[in-house]
């Protein structure tokens, strides 16, 4: 074993509170009592606020808890974490106080100087989100439903209910994606897997029924297979091939959707191999954006589509539903 390790095994032995002699390390590492010596030692010059008392009841012992300090972290790692802790903070992470907590701990035990590196790393480095605060109670019952695995009745509405409905579900695990949290749960309405959004539960309880997670199970392998579900009939995959200006072949290619179907990307061209029914119904809309900086290439359906779908605009628009405004 190396010096280090047996330092830091000393370390968590000074931890556990209590005096602790040379000796009872050496027993318990199974070292020569001079080695425990040079790593006390080792350890004080580093920095660890060890006290030694001498005598018949003497021993080493730590000052205040140091261990508590983040001993292993320099100044990148911490700065690391503090820029980590900003982007969850405005993911509407639902731990909060634990979160400021923790980072508070990073600089309590900095140095001067390192604070100042850190503040140098922190300066200018800023998140633009959402405001989550309303889901915080949802998302900490839900994270407690799913630690303790028991069962919450929640109520919940989807885009085409007016009306919330009351379900019993097992949570197996929560999704942050594009500036949503989702829970994956098992649904015993539905006797099924299923993914819900949290933002369209009005209000949940704990049941306390306890529940079984599926061993192995990721929720996250689930939300994307749901989104990108495996196409069984191949022949229904079409070849979707764009050109233009490269940084708008890029921005399609790494779309949220597109970019798992991408196939082969050069310079100026993408080809994508896209389920026929998913192409003629997302794909015009998702291009729109990008006007003439790309042109479609194939298939000539979808340029067909794009056609109709603009003629459907301009039809919309050109007629007289609109009065100062206002729908009629």
């Amino acid at each position: 074993m190396s010096k280090m390790d047996h330092m830091m095994q000393i370390l968590w032995m000074l931890n556990s509170g209590r005096k602790i002699t040379a000796k009872e390390i050496a027993e318990k590492l199974e070292i020569n009592i001079r080695s425990v010596y040079r790593y006390i030692n080792s350890l004080s010059a580093s920095g660890v606020p060890i006290i030694a008392e001498t005598g018949h009841h003497g021993g080493y012992t730590l000052l205040n808890n140091f261990i508590k300090s983040p001993l292993i972290f320099d100044v990148d790692e911490k700065a690391a974490l503090l820029h980590a802790s900003i982007f969850a903070k405005e993911a509407g992470y639902f731990l909060d106080e634990a979160l400021n907590s923790a980072t508070a701990k990073l600089t309590m035990f900095s140095n001067q100087e390192q604070e100042k590196m850190i503040q140098q790393h922190l300066q200018g480095f800023e998140i633009i989100g959402l405001d989550e605060s309303s889901l915080e109670p949802l998302l900490k019952n839900l994270e407690e439903s799913i630690v303790k695995r028991t069962s919450i009745e929640m109520e919940y509405h989807t885009n085409n209910e007016e009306q919330s409905k009351s379900r019993v579900v097992n949570p197996y695990g929560l999704v942050y994606w594009k500036q949503n949290w989702y829970v994956v749960a098992f649904c015993h309405v539905r006797n099924e897997i299923r993914t819900f959004k949290v933002g369209r539960i009005s209000s949940l309880h704990q049941t306390g029924i306890p529940f079984q997670r599926p061993q192995s199970f990721s929720a996250s392998d689930f939300f994307m297979k749901s989104l990108f579900p495996q196409v069984e009939d191949k022949q229904n995959l079409v070849p979707f091939i764009i050109c233009g200006k490269s940084s708008a072949v890029d921005a399609i290619s790494q779309h949220w959707f597109l970019k798992y179907h991408l196939q082969e990307r050069t310079n100026k061209n993408a080809i994508f191999l896209v389920d026929e029914e998913a192409l003629h119904t997302y794909v015009p809309y998702l291009l729109f954006p990008y006007g003439k900086s790309i042109q479609v290439v194939e298939p000539i359906s979808l340029k067909q589509k794009i056609i109709d779908v603009l003629y459907e605009l301009i039809h919309f628009y050109e007629n007289e539903n609109f009065t100062d405004g206002e729908c009629q």
